[in-house]
């Protein structure tokens, strides 16, 4: 008889998710993807000025706060007809870059290595063989020094001679699978706590620009800030030198530290490479970054990548890009506590509904997965199909479609791992493609997207507004808009609806929605539920210690928040927010 477990709250993520499983001996043979909280910012939108919607949806998130302020407003301009001006674009670029390499550096160190490293094992390490550790596997990081290996592991030893473990807390330590030898483990721990420091290099520029974070300051037509190089309270020369030394920062910490420690993890769990494969269909309208007002095909390009177009990778092909159409999106609620007037149908996001329809049980609950109905994340496809978007639906779009630089780092590393382009398509592989990622979006970032913003005000462009479609008396009495930007997690997309000057719909496909979305109406699963159980050869060796799924879940960087928002368990509303 097969057993159950339950994974609830997956940690190390963002909002709440729960993971339902059945074992069969010491492999997952079924597998459930639950999200337990209820989204309703659309209903939240309806009735407001759309150029006040970017404040709201990006508090969706903590985390993914700008990303989603511009995929709003590139909406609404895509909706009003608003053109921003080329700095803006820049600009926003600009923050989207910072935020999403800051989130790959978090994620890795922060959110995911902890699934490879043991924490405890530090402290019994020989900071000397830590520091040739480091060196041999190619990285030229600064900080490592005897002096720095020393201290950290003094610093651990202390954490556990406390017995205050603190984030430490809860960790599986004792499981049989850390496999890092104790000199590898110390290193990790010194950049775990190097990348905390590090990271508030990324956070500055998107203040510089947005006056604060998180949820920095944005507008319908272009940006909030100003640019005057001779005045203290606009973008001048002493920031635009900050903003260059932090971007100096960011790639010798992204290439001497980041990339090579991925690389070396991902070798000593390399049967991760054959391990937590999704669907082979992936979908990204660019690299990271790119952004289009309305449909791709028409839409103007931001992204620094102009040479990677919008594509679908289809059946574990990864050599034929087809055209990425925006019609092809639907949502489906099945699986998910809501209702469509027209019944289990999917809809386009245009169209999308948000009724909420809820079937569960009262919590507290044991169990979900018996239900038709388990969750509160809707199921998108494309074209029918089940997709993966994120790090590595990009880099395998790059790869197809010859973008240089990306075939060069992941050939490199196929050959180094002794791996096939197929196998990105996995826990590791997914872990490895956002540090490829990491790489050649610092690089835009440094190369292309600062220098030329640069260039333009020397050039004299300080222009960041275009004020020719703020005023409603300026927009069409009806009107509807979209987006699509690749963001840190995968795909994002807002659709907005606007009459008379308010918004009459608002809907947000956002990755984790994507990938953490729960079964269709023919009963294909999520990819997260597909990366567990579709070959029904996924490990778990212990229960009490779901090591394994929590791998290859974390390898996605679920962002539940996204997907979600709270709601009182009897369905009833908790508070009204009045304009």
């Amino acid at each position: 008889m097969a057993e159950r477990v339950v994974i609830d709250p997956i940690t190390r993520i963002e909002g709440h998710l729960r993971i339902e499983l059945e074992t069969d001996g010491k492999k997952i043979s079924k597998a459930w993807s639950e999200t337990t909280q209820f989204r309703g910012l659309e209903t939240i939108l309806l009735g407001r000025d759309p150029r006040d919607a970017w404040a709201f949806t990006q508090r969706i998130c903590g985390v993914c706060t700008s990303v989603h302020a511009i995929a709003s407003i590139t909406a609404v301009e895509n909706a009003i007809g608003s053109n921003p001006p080329e700095q803006a674009r820049l600009i926003r670029d600009m923050v989207m870059g910072s935020q999403e390499i800051q989130d790959h550096v978090i994620h890795f160190y922060h959110l995911h290595a902890l699934d490879f490293v043991n924490v405890p094992a530090a402290a019994n390490a020989d900071p000397a063989k830590a520091v040739s550790f480091a060196r041999a596997i190619g990285s030229t990081w600064k900080g490592n020094t005897l002096e720095r290996m020393t201290e950290v592991r003094d610093t651990v030893k202390g954490i556990l001679d406390s017995g205050q473990l603190s984030v430490f807390t809860g960790g599986y330590w004792d499981h049989p699978d850390y496999r890092l030898p104790p000199e590898a483990n110390l290193m990790a721990v010194a950049h775990y706590l190097d990348a905390l420091e590090f990271q508030r290099s990324m956070i500055r520029i998107g203040t510089v620009f947005g006056g604060k974070n998180p949820h920095p300051n944005f507008l319908v037509g272009g940006m909030a800030c100003t640019i005057d190089p001779s005045h203290s309270e606009s973008i001048n020369q002493v920031q635009i030198d900050q903003i260059g030394q932090w971007i100096a920062e960011t790639t010798e910490f992204v290439k001497t530290c980041y990339l090579p420690d991925a690389l070396a993890i991902v070798g000593v769990y390399k049967d991760y490479f054959d391990i937590g494969a999704a669907q082979p269909n992936f979908l990204a309208v660019g690299m990271a970054g790119a952004t289009y007002a309305g449909d791709p095909a028409t839409a103007r390009i931001t992204s620094a990548h102009t040479e990677v177009k919008p594509g679908v990778l289809l059946d574990g092909d990864y050599s034929t890009v087809h055209p990425f159409d925006p019609r092809k999106v639907s949502e489906w609620v099945t699986s998910a506590w809501y209702s469509y007037p027209d019944g289990d149908i999917g809809l386009t996001p245009d169209k999308g509904e948000t009724n909420v329809a809820y079937t569960g049980p009262k919590p507290p609950y044991t169990w979900l997965g018996d239900n038709e109905k388990y969750t509160w994340c809707k199921a998108p496809r494309y074209d029918g199909k089940v997709v993966q978007v994120g790090p590595v639906a990009r880099v395998l779009l790059a790869y197809a479609s010859g973008h240089q630089r990306t075939k060069e780092i992941v050939d490199g590393a196929a050959a180094t791992l002794g791996i096939s382009l197929s196998q990105l398509n996995s826990t590791a592989g997914r872990t490895l493609a956002r540090a490829v990622e990491c790489v050649t979006s610092t690089e835009a970032l440094a190369e292309t997207t600062f220098p030329t913003f640069v260039k333009k005000i020397k050039g004299g462009d300080i222009n960041v507004f275009d004020a020719t479609r703020w005023e409603p008396d300026s927009w069409p009495k009806q009107a509807s808009g979209y987006s699509f930007v690749e963001v840190a997690r995968g795909n994002l997309s807002h659709w907005v609806s606007i009459e008379d000057g308010k918004i009459s719909r608002y809907q947000a496909v956002v990755p984790t929605t994507w990938l953490a979305g729960g079964r269709d109406a023919g009963g294909q699963q999520g990819p997260y539920e597909e990366s567990l159980a579709g070959d029904q050869k996924h490990p778990l060796v212990d229960a009490a210690q779901p090591l394994e799924p929590l791998r290859t879940i974390h390898s996605f960087d679920p962002c539940m928040s996204c997907a979600v928002h709270v709601l009182d368990p009897d369905g009833q509303e908790l508070l009204a927010v009045l304009s």
